[in-house]
């Protein structure tokens, strides 16, 4: 007798495992067309050096939101003290950033 259970946890599984893939892939494909935009934004020289270096920051923000939710699995369940950890991390870099700039130019 086989075990029907067993065999609805792994077609469960592979079709999560699946769909996790396809969303990575999609994240990918769109980290890399981001990546072009920048590169074209710099290449094209349509835009002023004054606007192309907060928009390539922009981009790489986003960049790096796809990283940590995706590719770190930081959307997932189970992941919370990391994520305390990682934007504990940026607060503190925000902080003594605002803090050297305050120091330097007032």
């Amino acid at each position: 007798m086989e075990n029907t259970n067993s065999n609805n946890v792994n077609s469960f599984q592979k079709q999560k495992n699946k769909e996790e893939m396809k969303k990575q892939l999609i994240t990918f494909a769109l980290m890399i067309f981001l990546t072009l935009i920048a590169f074209g934004a710099v290449i094209s020289e349509a835009m002023p050096s004054m606007f192309v270096v907060p928009f390539i920051l922009f981009l790489a923000v986003v960049q790096v939101g796809f990283q940590f939710y995706y590719f770190m699995h930081m959307k997932d369940k189970g992941h919370d003290m990391p994520a305390v950890m990682i934007y504990g991390g940026i607060w503190a870099a925000l902080l003594t950033l605002a803090g050297l700039i305050l120091i330097v130019w007032w």
